[in-house]
């Protein structure tokens, strides 16, 4: 058995059916979630204040930028606001990634898109951007429809690569850049809710793995091609998951050998 498929097999023992067992099992997931996926793109996120928001609600005597607090409340309050629709496995929908942008932009957006360029939370950009090497992205009055068509096709998948699904949804999600800004951060809660509400494990895109990150997602914008991206999220659950697994293999081999040891008494 591959470490993916020893993730896959772990997760799905733990047979999550409320709020109770995702707080349970996401316990240090969800707090290492929030800052690598924050700290991707603001620099000024650490994790002891992560951790802080996440364990105490709050961070005492903080002297750093607003919006890095800001971005990581955010984080928290969407993991709260996601929980009962991931046990009730709500299926994909327009107003559902508007209600994950509202909530993880909240309090972000700058002067320019504000007030000048009329963009709220939740709302899709009313104006292009500049979004990478190759200017990808629709266009602002494309979004809706763009988006509509793909939340369609993912929902409409009837194969068993859930992983595969879930790389599609995120590099062509990231592909239509449908938001001002917080594309990413909502595409990787997207993913990771895609991947919960069908009995999969979720994972982190790690800080550090950033550079692999961006070029396998240029590897679709250029070329529609998905395998780069899929390997590195498939490396990403087996490295997300690498300690659980070894826990569990570890509690595992305690018990065989007490059995052994009861069997020979």
């Amino acid at each position: 058995m591959d470490n993916y498929a020893g993730a896959l097999e772990l997760w799905q023992s733990y047979h999550i059916a409320t709020d109770a067992d995702l707080d349970k099992y996401l316990d240090s997931f969800r707090i290492l979630f929030a800052f690598h996926s924050g700290k991707i793109e603001n620099e000024d996120i650490t994790y002891h204040d992560t951790r802080e928001i996440f364990e105490n609600g709050l961070v005492v005597n903080y002297t750093g930028n607003p919006r890095a607090l800001f971005e990581q409340q955010n984080q928290k309050l969407c993991y709260e606001v996601l929980k009962d629709k991931i046990i009730n496995k709500e299926p994909l929908s327009v107003e559902l990634i508007q209600e994950i942008h509202q909530v993880l932009t909240s309090g972000t957006y700058d002067e320019q898109r504000y007030i000048k360029n009329e963009e709220r939370p939740g709302e899709f950009k009313k104006h292009d951007y500049v979004t990478g090497l190759h200017e990808v992205g629709s266009s602002a009055e494309d979004v809706e429809s763009d988006v509509t068509e793909l939340i369609t096709e993912v929902n409409g998948y009837g194969g068993h690569d859930v992983l595969t699904a879930g790389t599609y949804l995120h590099a062509k999600f990231e592909f239509i850049h449908p938001f001002a800004d917080g594309n990413g951060r909502v595409g990787r809660t997207l993913l990771n809710y895609y991947l919960m509400i069908n009995n999969h494990p979720p994972l982190i895109v790690y800080d550090e793995d950033k550079r692999l990150y961006y070029e396998s997602l240029q590897k679709y914008d250029e070329d529609e091609e998905l395998s780069a991206l899929y390997e590195f999220f498939k490396y990403q659950v087996e490295k997300t998951w690498e300690k659980a697994m070894s826990l569990a293999n570890h509690v595992k081999q305690e018990r065989k050998g007490l059995s052994d040891f009861t069997k020979n008494i």
